[in-house]
């Protein structure tokens, strides 16, 4: 099956093994992320959804790497980090996706980063509704044509 992004990109995850990696740490958002992320997926007819929930975003690199050295083809990464009044918001998002800029590298597997970086949960509840607009929808997308444009790169 193929399913057409925001920009009528065709795309399909057939054959693909495809994890889901999602931070429980602010569940009344990425739990909306994820939704729209397998909604996305299996649209997109992928071969294989592993979901994985963690504590929160800090510990998603760590399973993205070893859902990235297991055989799947993409890994998506799913949190919100919500600006507080300390500095541990940016430490924690800094982070994050420094880690999982890693392990994209290291391991050679597409790494799509849909961990949210918001000043205030208004912006993190707009990005976590149904529909296309859906930064976990958005992030599924962005992994699958990472990993099919791999694929091209390896035939040739």
């Amino acid at each position: 099956m193929r399913v057409t992004d925001e920009e009528s990109h065709d795309i399909s995850a057939a054959g693909l093994r495809i994890g889901v990696v999602t931070a429980l740490f602010n569940e009344s958002i990425t739990s909306g992320l994820t939704a729209g992320a397998i909604e996305f997926l299996e649209e997109a007819g992928a071969s294989g959804i592993r979901t994985v929930t963690v504590p929160g975003a800090f510990e998603i690199p760590l399973f993205a790497q070893k859902l990235a050295t297991s055989g799947y083809h993409a890994v998506v990464c799913l949190g919100a980090v919500i600006e507080g009044e300390t500095d541990h918001y940016e430490q924690v998002a800094n982070r994050t996706s420094e880690g999982l800029m890693r392990v994209q590298l290291d391991t050679g597997v597409p790494i799509a980063f849909g961990v949210l970086t918001v000043r205030c949960i208004d912006h993190a509840i707009a990005r976590s509704q149904p529909g296309a607009k859906n930064k976990g929808r958005e992030a599924a997308a962005a992994a699958v044509m990472a990993a099919r444009a791999l694929e091209t790169l390896d035939r040739a």
